[in-house]
């Protein structure tokens, strides 16, 4: 069995009642383990709803979520948080970088979180560093790097303990060109190595680079199809 994720007719609402707002309409979905999917949407589409529910940050009000043969509703609080710890790496569009923070110093702060020994989360910190092409730049503050390069340190911090699943929630949203570029490059050799990869949207060019495209409306799927020009 090859499915990481299975949704099944969740739904979320708001103010459940005469003024209550589905975020997510009786949605169904499958992922299979390294997949690389790009969900599309509008801003109040749903697709920050449904990434929420993806990366156990928030609940369904009704439906199931099987992550990896889990049942995410039936976890505690702290499984669920055991489960954004080790298996998910979230990268947001905000950088949520600690400013007096070198790069290295802020790879590393989750790894203090999980309890990763010292020599451990600095070697973890400095590989992943390096997989973004950020070695030379690790004892720089984010005051001393572009947007991209914060972008890229963001993008270590999330990937230095190899999570199997990569949440990316418009990650390219405050770059330039070249930049996005330069990240989405990032995501495509995740991929390659073996994540799965979610990346989140508005923009139908970034959504380009994955090799499934869904597209959500109204808190509905509308669009779910292989993207040909990537092929398999």
């Amino acid at each position: 069995m090859n499915e990481l994720i299975q949704i099944r007719d969740m739904c979320k609402i708001y103010n459940p009642g005469e003024n209550e707002v589905r975020a997510l309409d009786h949605v169904s979905l499958d992922i299979n383990r390294r997949e690389f999917v790009a969900i599309i949407g509008h801003s109040g589409s749903g697709k920050s709803t449904l990434m929420n529910m993806l990366g156990c940050l928030d609940v369904p009000t009704s439906g199931t979520y099987i992550l990896d043969g889990k049942d995410v509703s039936t976890l505690t609080d702290d499984e669920q948080s055991d489960i954004r710890n080790k298996e998910i790496g979230f990268i947001f569009q905000g950088f949520n970088l600690i400013a007096n923070l070198t790069a290295l110093e802020n790879v590393e702060l989750p790894l203090i979180y999980r309890g990763v020994g010292v020599r451990e989360r600095r070697e973890l910190a400095e590989k992943a560093l390096e997989i973004v092409g950020l070695a030379n730049r690790s004892s720089h503050r984010p005051s001393e790097m572009s947007g991209g390069q914060q972008q890229r340190v963001a993008i270590a911090r999330a990937i230095a303990q190899a999570p199997p699943i990569i949440l990316a929630d418009e990650p390219t949203g405050n770059l330039d060109s070249a930049s996005t570029k330069e990240i989405m490059g990032i995501l495509r050799r995740l991929h390659e190595d073996g994540r799965t990869v979610i990346l989140i949207t508005h923009d139908n060019e970034i959504a380009a680079s994955a090799k499934r495209i869904i597209r959500i409306l109204d808190g509905k799927i509308v669009e779910d199809r292989m993207n040909e020009e990537q092929g398999e």
